[in-house]
């Protein structure tokens, strides 16, 4: 029983209970209240739903959490240098909301998501302040410059992996579409219709 039933029917039973039982009200006139009752609460709770925050409180801090460390590196492309590297992140960022945003929407898709909310995303904002923070000591180095190409291919490969994962969640669902489109497109014509459509289209185009 979901929870605005389990609500409805409570308030059903306690106004039930309260003129049968207190009031010694008759049976039939108490539980007509009673029905009335549940009636109200389900039209009353019953466009309720249960937020994430209510049914995964850890899958939502998770979430809360990587919201933030996507901000972080929001925040932080401004202070980049490196035109190359504020492209890159700024899609990163992009891929990163479109993922946050698709697991809260889809819990059940978490599982495709492998170590990025644990591991990938930490770790590329590690990175990202550590590159901020060598950049601006204007090293010259030897070590410094391969640091900053080392760096350049790794946001371009992490860009890469975010897109790949963020297409990865949606694979599924685009290829069972696809097959439920191709059924569909059987049966309009085995029904006639889709050689009616085709025509349609080429009397459009000759016109």
């Amino acid at each position: 029983m979901k929870n605005r039933e389990i609500v409805s029917a409570t308030i059903g039973g306690v106004f039930f209970a309260v003129p049968y039982l207190v009031l010694s009200a008759p049976l039939l006139p108490s539980l007509a209240i009673g029905a009335a009752a549940f009636g109200a609460g389900e039209l009353v709770f019953g466009d309720y739903k249960l937020t994430l925050k209510e049914t995964n409180r850890s899958l939502y801090d998770m979430l809360e959490d990587a919201k933030k460390k996507n901000k972080h590196i929001v925040d932080m492309i401004p202070m980049i240098e490196d035109e190359e590297i504020k492209k890159e992140l700024n899609e990163i960022n992009d891929s990163v909301t479109k993922i946050i945003d698709t697991i809260s929407k889809n819990p059940k898709k978490i599982d495709q998501t492998d170590n990025f909310f644990d591991y990938y995303l930490p770790i590329t904002v590690k990175l990202v302040d550590r590159y901020d923070e060598i950049e601006n000591q204007k090293l010259s180095s030897t070590e410094s410059k391969k640091f900053f190409a080392s760096t350049n291919k790794m946001v371009r490969e992490i860009n890469k992996a975010y897109k790949k994962i963020l297409d990865n969640l949606y694979k599924k669902d685009i290829v069972d579409m696809d097959a439920e489109m191709k059924v569909f497109n059987s049966l309009l014509k085995a029904d006639g219709y889709n050689d009616e459509l085709h025509s349609e289209k080429e009397e459009v185009k000759d016109e």
